[in-house]
């Protein structure tokens, strides 16, 4: 039986070579620094933001094309921040994963921005993945004209099928996603819902340049919930910089708290989190 016919008879498309795929997205994978085991969390700090970067997009690539060598397709969400640039940029510009066969979404919006704002989270998604690369769906957060109904409607396109990769960050109040410690709820019966945003989370965006000034920030958002995000397969956490350090420390030495949301990600069964020497407590 030829190669090809026994990848027809596995269900894989006949044209693909998974090895060579695999040998060029894990090629240039930068070694780090210190490696650490919180709990069920692996903990992996570099010297720089960039090498941080790279190094999560390696590892995404190679589990993207394992993925891919097993299965039709790949569902995965991402995070939007000016701390997931670097790894986007290195995750763009891996060779050899078919992205033709990934379905991408998001994992929180702001209720209230215009469509066409540059600091709507879909619209910086746009610029640093979603239009850069083929895939073969992208289901954005839309939460005009009716907030209520995009959450049941984004919800249901969650829950059509297992979520495979989760790329996200942890804000400078621990939060995941939108989930900020006041609203964060460890066992939310909801996969998607409104919130309020704390203080702390909306002067983070102002601190991250993405809004002028505190009263320009809106004060709901649409997220994905904390359970949501946990049943994915595996989680991708990458939290560069100095404004991250105690958030970091919390996560990994804090008990485990809505009072810092990413405290939960050490109980994970396969969460990688991805420090610089900025973020990194014990640097």
């Amino acid at each position: 039986m030829s190669a090809a016919t026994r990848r027809r008879c596995r269900g894989l498309p006949s044209q693909m070579t998974w090895r060579p795929r695999l040998k060029l997205a894990t090629a240039h994978r930068p070694s780090p620094e210190t490696r650490r085991t919180f709990d069920r969390l692996s903990v992996e700090s570099f010297a720089t933001r960039a090498e941080m970067g790279a190094a999560a997009a390696a590892d995404i690539a190679a589990a993207l094309v394992g993925r891919l060598a097993s299965q039709a397709n790949v569902r995965m969400i991402f995070a939007a921040a000016p701390s997931q640039a670097d790894m986007l940029k290195a995750l763009c510009a891996v060779p050899g994963i078919d992205w033709s066969r990934v379905t991408a979404f998001h994992m929180d919006e702001y209720i209230g921005l215009s469509p066409s704002s540059p600091a709507r989270f879909v619209n910086w998604l746009d610029e640093h993945v979603f239009a850069k690369l083929p895939f073969a769906a992208v289901h954005r957060i839309t939460p005009e004209p009716d907030a209520s109904a995009e959450v049941r409607r984004y919800s249901d396109l969650l829950n059509e099928a297992p979520i495979d990769f989760v790329c996200l960050g942890i804000g400078v109040n621990g939060h995941i996603a939108f989930n900020d410690p006041p609203v964060a709820d460890f066992n939310d019966p909801l996969d998607v819902k409104i919130v309020e945003l704390d203080d702390i989370c909306r002067q983070q965006q102002v601190d991250d340049d993405c809004f002028a000034d505190l009263a320009s920030v809106p004060h709901e958002a649409i997220t994905l919930t904390v359970p949501r995000l946990l049943r994915a397969d595996r989680l991708f956490c990458v939290v560069p910089g100095a404004v991250k350090r105690d958030a970091v420390s919390k996560t990994l030495y804090g008990p485990l708290t809505t009072e810092c949301p990413a405290s939960v990600l050490r109980f994970h069964a396969a969460c990688t989190l991805y420090i610089d020497k900025d973020s990194d407590p014990d640097a």
